[in-house]
């Protein structure tokens, strides 16, 4: 920047963008401190380099405008998990349900699990009718990101929001005021029937149906 070039000569740009051409460097440095504005380099490996009339302090204030509210309009991934039985009570069916499409709502990914005991095991199509029905019933909200799939006594599938349920989280967020949430971060207790996590980790409640 300024003096710290070592060019001979530039390719300036003016301050509002226009092309001014190959000129010397004392040229630059001289219409640079006419205008009160710092000459710098933009693109200093190309032949001759390419210089900018800008006011860098401002440019400097402006990027870290940028990328503070970049940072602050983020949406931290999220993994909820919801737990159920393949016999689960319609009652609790309901409730976990309603859990489901307010993680979605919020704009957080779910982790489905059915969990299979005793014999339960040896009928897997229950629990595949199940995370079936629960796709149907939320499919206004999100979508099954990871299909059903058996692991070990467990079924899961994974569900993500639609990206204008993402989107319309993310305006409520700031019309409240507040910076995205990051549970995890936070370091609060996960509610029952779900799990906080970037990602997969955390500690599972158990809320299995009965």
């Amino acid at each position: 920047m300024n003096e710290q070039i070592r060019a001979r000569e530039v390719r300036l740009v003016g301050p509002e963008g226009e092309q001014v051409g190959i000129v010397p460097l004392e040229r630059a440095l001289q219409l640079a401190a006419d205008v009160d504005l710092d000459l710098v380099e933009v693109a200093p490996m190309a032949r001759p380099p390419v210089c900018k009339l800008m006011d860098f302090g401002k440019f400097k204030y402006e990027s870290a405008l940028k990328a503070r509210e970049a940072r602050r309009n983020q949406q931290q991934t999220v993994i909820k998990e919801m737990k159920l039985r393949p016999k689960i009570d319609p009652h609790d069916y309901e409730t976990k349900k309603g859990h489901v499409v307010r993680f979605l709502k919020a704009g957080d990914k779910v982790k489905v699990t059915i969990m299979f005991r005793g014999r339960e095991q040896s009928r897997p199509e229950l629990g595949y009718r199940l995370l079936r029905r629960l796709e149907s019933e939320i499919s206004e909200l999100g979508y099954v990101e990871a299909a059903p799939k058996q692991d070990g006594r467990n079924m899961i599938m994974v569900l993500a929001p639609h990206r204008a349920t993402k989107a319309a989280a993310v305006a409520a967020t700031a019309t409240r005021g507040g910076a995205p949430r990051d549970r995890v971060a936070e370091g609060s207790a996960p509610e029952a029937g779900e799990t906080a996590a970037a990602g997969e980790t955390g500690t599972t409640a158990d809320t299995s149906g009965q």
